[in-house]
């Protein structure tokens, strides 16, 4: 009996399998089954149809046979008719989403899948020869394994490339986050750190007070003068740290003490703060190491150029020579960039402001363009070039070191909260391309 595909399935069932998928992803990627499209052999059958395209029942005997053998001695899988229900339903929803893939023209190529092997590899710390045994075990060859990979990275593309655009995130939404207790947290800077402290052995006033300075003082002329810090801690720190060498581990910058912070915030690593006074003593401070909240200073260059297009009228050498002539006539002094630009570039969006691209950040441009003016002085023109849009020359006007940690700090935050929305939109999206598909299941003949 034909019919249309109806999850039938309960919430909670369905959750349970929902797991089982999620534990069959990339990072343990050994037990994925076999995602390549079964040929139709003698005695095999169709049980979905998927707009142009079939699932073969070959094909969901093993997949469910790769399910079964993931979670072997377990209690927890669902009765064998809505297993099979569930996995059918995931293989029409992965044929959708590679059919989608093919209309857009996505594809993954072979280096991007040996660095995704490579990484399996490494984070199972397995040899290559150790890497196949496994494969093996699990019966895979390494062409069902690239072939799987190639489907799974290709639909997390095509899920990026359909998903995150449709994730709208706010300028408002990002101050707020910003500004929230959690976004204060998140951008907090963290610090590796070593502590010394030379506590108070009276009231801290008068004499007790000057005699802790002088001490703390004192510990701080050996650190300066080389002596390890480590040790330094264990026979002088009072602090609760000192028998480990007055290691604190990493901590954010808001988790510590504000006298902490404050002295922490322009410490590089490797750095001694001098000793400072709090209510217990005086303290010093050592940092191994920082990670996150560091300043982002990245070049920017100011360009122009001038663009000329090969076509049927201008052979790729004329467009090489007239550049030439125009490179040389400014060279000379006999002619102005900004003028010729004006007059003869083809690049519709700059030849009105003399062929100005502004002031450009890395990868803004197309690697030949990127090349050649990161090679070009300031004050310069370069050499005709070729690109993909035809042949430039272009002349650099100005470098410069912007600071772009507030645009940094902005861009990192649109990217946490729009990944924290990802999940919730994949689903509607998901929904809404098995709603629009033609899906005829058939299970049951």
């Amino acid at each position: 009996m034909k019919h249309k595909h109806r999850n039938t399935s309960s919430p909670r069932t369905q959750r349970r399998i929902a797991r089982l998928w999620h534990a069959l992803a990339l990072p343990i990627a050994f037990s994925l089954a076999h995602s390549v499209a079964a040929k139709v052999q003698d005695l095999d059958r169709v049980v979905a149809v998927v707009d142009e395209d079939v699932v073969m029942a070959s094909e969901l005997a093993g997949q469910l046979k790769q399910v079964k053998k993931q979670f072997t001695g377990r209690s927890n899988l669902p009765p064998e008719d809505v297993l099979k229900e569930q996995v059918l339903e995931h293989l029409v929803m992965q044929r959708l989403q590679m059919s989608l893939a093919e209309r857009m023209g996505l594809e993954i190529t072979d280096a991007e899948i040996d660095q995704t092997i490579e990484r399996m590899r490494a984070q199972n710390n397995l040899t290559p020869d150790q890497f196949m045994a496994q494969l093996g075990a699990d019966g895979l060859s390494l062409g069902q394994l690239r072939q799987q990979l190639r489907n799974e990275l290709t639909i997390q593309k095509v899920q990026q490339a359909r998903v995150y655009y449709r994730i709208q995130i706010s300028e408002q939404e990002i101050d707020n986050f910003l500004a929230s207790e959690e976004g204060k947290f998140w951008l907090s800077p963290e610090f590796q750190l070593g502590h010394i402290l030379i506590s108070f052995e009276g009231n801290g006033r008068g004499d007790d007070l000057d005699n802790t300075r002088a001490r703390a003082q004192a510990v701080f002329n050996e650190l300066e003068a080389g002596a390890d810090f480590r040790s330094l801690a264990v026979a002088q720190s009072g602090g609760q740290n000192a028998l480990q060498g007055g290691d604190l581990g990493w901590r954010k910058g808001v988790e510590l003490p504000e006298l902490f912070s404050e002295e922490l915030q322009e410490a590089k690593v490797g750095d001694i703060t001098e000793p400072f006074k709090s209510g217990a003593g005086f303290h010093i401070l050592k940092v191994y190491d920082r990670r996150g909240a560091e300043e982002t200073v990245i070049q920017q260059t100011k360009v122009r150029h001038i663009l000329l297009k090969p076509s049927e009228i201008l052979t790729d050498e004329e467009a090489y020579n007239r550049l030439m002539e125009m490179r040389d006539q400014v060279e000379a002094g006999d002619a102005d960039f900004v003028e010729l630009a004006k007059e003869n570039s083809e690049d519709i969006g700059s030849m009105l402001s003399g062929g100005d691209l502004g002031w450009s950040l890395p990868g803004k441009f197309v690697p030949e363009f990127e090349q050649i003016m990161g090679k070009t002085e300031v004050g310069a023109i370069s050499m005709p070039f070729r690109s993909q849009f035809g042949w430039h020359i272009l002349m650099v006007d100005d470098r410069r070191d912007q600071n772009m940690t507030d645009t940094v700090v902005r861009n990192q935050a649109v990217n946490l909260l729009r990944s924290r929305r990802f999940n919730e939109e994949l689903e509607i999206w998901l929904q809404e391309l098995r709603t629009q598909a033609y899906v005829e299941t058939r299970l049951q003949q």
